[in-house]
């Protein structure tokens, strides 16, 4: 399931040449996902209560265009991969002008409240976060 949030810049995000500065689209690539969670009905918040929780393990990010004060932007969440302790999702961000502005993937790995990594409780593993399923 491909899903797609929307935001827009806000002028804190700038930097000094005027447009977002490259560390603010961790921050959005960041809500993208757990507004992609909130969409496929994953629990996060009872993982997290359960003891459990997802933590970033690494981010390929490729900046491609300039984002700018007042762009409506897209983010687009994908999920490429899972298993049965980590994955991956792909992610874009594009303004209302169809530029892509950055692309990611970012890799994730469940653990438990001692750090160590851990199986995704089956009760939180939710249809939308396997990868969807391309004809060839």
């Amino acid at each position: 399931m491909k899903y797609s949030a929307k935001m827009s810049v806000r002028s804190y995000e700038l930097d000094s040449y005027n447009h977002v500065n490259n560390a603010v689209y961790l921050n959005y690539l960041e809500y993208g996902r757990m507004e992609f969670l909130k969409a496929i009905g994953f629990d996060y918040e009872g993982l997290v209560n359960a003891g459990y929780y997802l933590y970033v393990t690494h981010i390929d990010i490729r900046y491609k265009a300039s984002a700018r004060l007042f762009d409506e932007l897209s983010i687009e969440v994908e999920s490429v991969k899972l298993g049965k302790v980590s994955g991956t999702f792909h992610q874009t961000i594009s303004n209302q002008r169809g530029e892509l502005c950055a692309e990611a993937d970012v890799s994730w790995g469940c653990v438990d409240r001692t750090g160590k990594p851990s199986k995704i409780p089956a009760e939180f593993m939710v249809e939308g976060l396997e990868p969807a399923k391309h004809e060839a």
